[in-house]
C-alpha cells in the first residue's frame, strides 16, 4: 500500500535501529482519511471470506478496527483488554502476552459473552513485531471456536519473526506495510 509506505517514510522516527514510531498517525494522533484507505484495502484483501465480527487488542488496534468494520457492513467490534476492570464480565477467555514495545507481559480477556463458535473473525492490529499479541489473540478466537478468516496487520517488521509463528498456527496473514529493516533513521521495506 504505496499511501501508507509513503507516510511511512515521511513522517516516521526511528530508534535504536529497531523501535518505529509513527504516534503522529497511527497510534497517538490518528490520520482518519489514511484509516479510511486502509479500512478499504483490508476489505479489497478479505472480500473472499465471511466476516462476522473483528477482533483486535487494545488500544492501538480499536480505531484501525472500527474503520476498517465499516467497509464490512458495520459489523461488531471486539477487543481484547490488557486491564479488565471490576465491571467486566468474569467469564472470559484469557491469554497471556508479551508486550515489545512496553516490555512487559499481559493477560488478555475478552468476554466470552462476544465471541462464540458462531463468529467468522478478522483480526486487525497496527503491528506485527515478534507475533506475542498476535499469538494471544488467535489463542482467545481459537477458544470461542470461531473461524478465522485472516489478519490484517497496517506495519509488519518483518525482521522480529512474528509472521512466522502466526502462520505456522495456519493463519494468513495481510500485512500493507511490510519493514525488512531500520538503519541510520531509515526504512526499507520488504
Amino acid at each position: 500500500m504505496e499511501l501508507l509506505k509513503n507516510k511511512i517514510r515521511d513522517t516516521a522516527r526511528i530508534s535504536e535501529d529497531r523501535i518505529i514510531q509513527v504516534d503522529n498517525f497511527l497510534n497517538h494522533q490518528l490520520d482518519i482519511s489514511l484509516f479510511n484507505e486502509i479500512g478499504k484495502e483490508f476489505k479489497r484483501r478479505f472480500a473472499d471470506k465471511e466476516i462476522t465480527k473483528i477482533i483486535t487488542i487494545e488500544t492501538s488496534g480499536i480505531a484501525i478496527a472500527c474503520i476498517t468494520a465499516q467497509y464490512f457492513g458495520n459489523i461488531p467490534v471486539v477487543f481484547a483488554k490488557k486491564h479488565a476492570g471490576l465491571n467486566m464480565n468474569p467469564d472470559v477467555y484469557e491469554a497471556q502476552v508479551f508486550s515489545y514495545t512496553k516490555n512487559q507481559e499481559y493477560t488478555i480477556k475478552i468476554s466470552k459473552a462476544f465471541l462464540s463458535a458462531d463468529d467468522k473473525v478478522l483480526i486487525i492490529d497496527d503491528f506485527l513485531a515478534s507475533g506475542s499479541a498476535l499469538l494471544g489473540l488467535v489463542s482467545l478466537v481459537n477458544q470461542s471456536g470461531a473461524e478465522i478468516g485472516g489478519v490484517g496487520i497496517v506495519i509488519e517488521k518483518t525482521f522480529q519473526g512474528g509472521r512466522k509463528v502466526v502462520e505456522e498456527k495456519g493463519v494468513r496473514i495481510e500485512s500493507l506495510a511490510m519493514i525488512d529493516s531500520l538503519k541510520d533513521g531509515q526504512v526499507f521495506f520488504k
